[in-house]
């Protein structure tokens, strides 16, 4: 395995033992996922199940479990790396492992230590995938508009409800679901109660997946859930803590994990775009010659290498448990507006080949458009954004670290608003 050379600009990020994980993510990409693209492409009403279980034989689902678990312990930075790099050759890759990624910070971080000891050492070799259930139908990112509820029935919560866009909602055989617990009318925060739910439950009914736009082979689909019975004991957290597990989990890991697939993305549509022009004929020489092209190519450069810091930076801040709300807003909010700033570059600049199913740059066009809603809209973290600055200035705003990998709870600060996970 050849080491490679990571950017200069991480180089305050990135230790010997990333760079091993660099190139073995590298090495994994071209070997084992660059031949199933094509498939994947012709066939977007099928679910690819081999690449989480190669993703699994690695132990990458892992990266964040305890060591004590059978799990890597790696940190942020690390599954950055991860998702990166295969965000880089597939788009659909890179969602399957941070989809499988977000719910285990959940189980991590506010899981009991029966649940954690069960659990995670089968997260850690791989034999459990989890998911999260949290978005619906008809509400969104509007977590307080939720219609799935669970009914305490003297022995066991009663769950009924429909989930739409749940991350590898087809390959998954454990779920974290998200459900009302309250009377309607009780504040958002205290109303929403997690569960632990196992795809087999009488009751569970994964729906038809359906191709999308991007991510083909990436399944992202509905789960209805029907009067499913919950043992007290598959409560996560405490009963009404439930907005806190996700909107922690959407913080912690759904933020960077999409910040990092957008960058992968965002590299690629740079590199292939260099390439085309460098090699396309235009007058007496290539296109790569004419003054503008250049123009339009250094401004690709530059906003990668921005998303580049910008996504390091703020995973780095959550490895040494630093405040960092405001960072992984903008590394997700802005990396995903750069990247598709160069995704439309990249497009006009491939003119009418773009849009060829034998290039590859519609492909990854196509995958860009799927970072913009999950973990926020962009609406959503720009006004998250603005709050702070407001809250900063009028010295309101508490800037309470986050404890990282070892105390729990490890749960961001929480505030009753709409997300979107």
């Amino acid at each position: 395995m050849s080491m490679p050379t990571t950017p200069a600009t991480l180089d305050r990020f990135i230790t010997p033992a990333h760079q091993a994980l660099w190139a073995a993510a590298d090495d994994f990409a071209t070997q084992e996922i660059l031949p199933r693209v094509d498939r994947m492409e012709s066939a977007p009403q099928r679910v690819n199940r081999s690449i989480a279980r190669s993703l699994a034989g690695h132990g990458w689902f892992g990266v964040t479990v305890p060591e004590a678990f059978g799990g890597m312990q790696a940190g942020h930075v690390a599954k950055t790396i991860l998702i990166h790099r295969l965000a880089r050759v597939s788009g659909a890759a890179a969602a399957i492992l941070q989809a499988g990624l977000i719910p285990v910070t959940a189980l991590d971080y506010y899981g009991t230590e029966d649940q954690r000891t069960t659990l995670m050492p089968g997260v850690a070799d791989g034999s459990v995938l989890m998911s999260i259930a949290v978005t619906e139908p008809d509400q969104g990112g509007h977590i307080g508009g939720m219609h799935s509820a669970a009914e305490w029935d003297g022995s066991a919560w009663i769950l009924t409800g429909i989930k739409a866009h749940v991350g590898n909602s087809h390959i998954a055989n454990l779920h974290v679901v998200i459900a009302r617990t309250a009377p309607p009318g009780t504040r958002t925060s205290k109303a929403l109660t997690a569960f632990l739910v196992r795809a087999n439950q009488r009751g569970v009914d994964v729906m038809r997946h359906t191709g999308k736009l991007g991510l083909r082979g990436f399944s992202f689909g509905q789960i209805s859930f029907d009067r499913v019975r919950v043992l007290p004991e598959n409560v996560i957290g405490e009963v009404g803590q439930g907005f806190d597990v996700a909107q922690s989990s959407s913080i912690l890991c759904g933020r960077p994990n999409l910040s990092a697939v957008s960058l992968g993305l965002h590299e690629t549509a740079v590199s292939l775009t260099g390439q085309y022009v460098s090699n396309r004929p235009r007058y007496n020489g290539k296109l790569a010659d004419l003054s503008v092209i250049r123009e339009r190519l250094g401004r690709m450069s530059a906003r990668l290498i921005t998303a580049r810091i910008l996504t390091y930076h703020a995973v780095d801040m959550l490895d040494r448990g630093l405040s960092c709300d405001d960072e992984l807003i903008a590394a997700k909010s802005l990396g995903h507006d750069l990247a598709s700033r160069t995704g439309n570059d990249a497009m006009e600049l491939h003119a009418a080949n773009g849009l060829d199913a034998d290039y590859p740059l519609q492909r990854v066009w196509r995958d860009m458009q799927t970072t913009y809603a999950p973990a926020g809209t962009g609406e959503v973290q720009r006004r998250r954004l603005a709050e702070n600055l407001l809250e900063e200035e009028a010295g309101t705003k508490a800037r309470t670290p986050y404890s990282v990998l070892h105390s729990r709870p490890h749960a961001a600060p929480v505030t009753d608003q709409t997300v979107s996970i």
